[in-house]
């Protein structure tokens, strides 16, 4: 009989509560996926603020909830199992999920889940491409992690290939953007400015990609450095600064080394899967030109549409209804958030 899994996401500063049908072939569908968004209170800090997105999730979670439940036409009572992010994420805003998960679980009599944010990204593709083969190659990009992932089983098998040494792409493009004087977050308005540049007009530095530099790890803190000394000189000598072609410059050099790493990992490793996940997988310029290299390379790219890259509940719900499949261990009721939880722990 189809189960009904609710999903709970607070990581970061969406407040995000979802729901999937899990059909007895193991297949999963999508119910509902509403999400709350703090961001704009984000804004004028021109990042998140902790404390400011933990009490947005605590004003969020239960209108949130009330809206999921509303948009699936289903009641509380439906509810056969819970997942939600026990990590990685802001200690205190993954506190407020947790709590609201294990008190509905407690109020429903249903099994919980504490699953992983950044497996949850891999997970949200099944919802549109269906189940993921293996092995697959995650490539995760957001304002938070850049990684390189094995996939062998979505449940239980995640192998970290490489990670950022420094800043997160996403973090790139949030302090690029605030030297070009473009609102946070950063990624939307570098991409839009970057459609009408020359992404050859600057040639930017390509970290970690000399011979002794670790295959698969990735570096921006350069890269952003470089920018930002460039915008610096260019006003020193009085000139106008091309935001357009420093935005298609800087976007290049981000989407030349996360494509040409994940192709080169994906040959090494005999996978002819990639799946491309996280807010930064919404980037036009990474989504084409990691569909050119993948076609040149015969490996399929699966990338989810952009409201299911960004963070969301439906990702949790997910990766909860892979988990409830697998048939894995249910969580503690006195489980703790883990603001550093390992990619490899996919479940608690």
């Amino acid at each position: 009989m189809a189960r009904i899994i609710m999903g709970i996401e607070s990581s970061c500063d969406e407040t995000g509560v979802g729901l999937v049908r899990l059909h007895d072939d193991g297949t999963v569908e999508l119910l509902a996926d509403e999400v709350a968004s703090s961001v704009e209170q984000h804004a004028r800090f021109g990042g998140v603020v902790p404390e400011v997105a933990s009490r947005a999730h605590l004003e969020a979670m239960v209108p949130t909830t009330s809206r999921a439940f509303a948009t699936a036409g289903l009641s509380m009572s439906d509810v056969d199992a819970i997942a939600v992010t026990a990590g990685p994420g802001l200690a205190g805003a993954l506190l407020v999920g947790v709590s609201a998960a294990k008190a509905y679980a407690t109020a429903l009599d249903v099994p919980l889940y504490g699953v992983n944010h950044l497996a949850g990204h891999i997970a949200v593709d099944t919802l549109q491409h269906g189940p993921l083969p293996a092995p697959c190659l995650a490539l995760l990009v957001s304002g938070g992690h850049t990684q390189l992932l094995r996939v062998d089983d979505i449940a239980s098998s995640i192998t970290e290939l490489g990670s950022t040494v420094d800043d997160a792409a996403g973090e790139a493009y949030d302090k690029v953007a605030r030297v070009l004087g473009l609102p946070y977050p950063g990624g939307p308005p570098i991409d839009k400015a970057a459609k009408n540049g020359n992404p050859s007009a600057i040639a930017f530095p390509r970290g970690m990609t000399g011979p002794r530099d670790a295959a698969f790890d990735f570096s921006f803190s350069g890269l952003k450095t470089a920018v930002a000394r460039w915008v610096e000189g260019a006003a020193r000598r009085g000139e106008e600064i091309p935001v357009d072609d420093v935005a298609a410059s800087f976007q290049e050099a981000v989407a030349d080394v996360l494509t040409a790493k994940a192709i080169r990992a994906a040959k090494e490793q005999g996978i002819d899967t990639m799946v491309i996940s996280g807010g930064v997988a919404a980037n036009s310029r990474l989504s084409s030109l990691a569909a050119e290299r993948c076609a040149a390379a015969g490996i399929e790219l699966r990338v989810p549409r952009p409201r299911l890259c960004t963070d969301n509940g439906a990702m949790i719900a997910a990766l909860g209804a892979h988990v409830v499949a697998a048939k894995r261990p249910t969580a503690p009721l006195d489980f703790s958030a883990n603001p550093a939880l390992p990619v490899n722990v996919v479940s608690l």
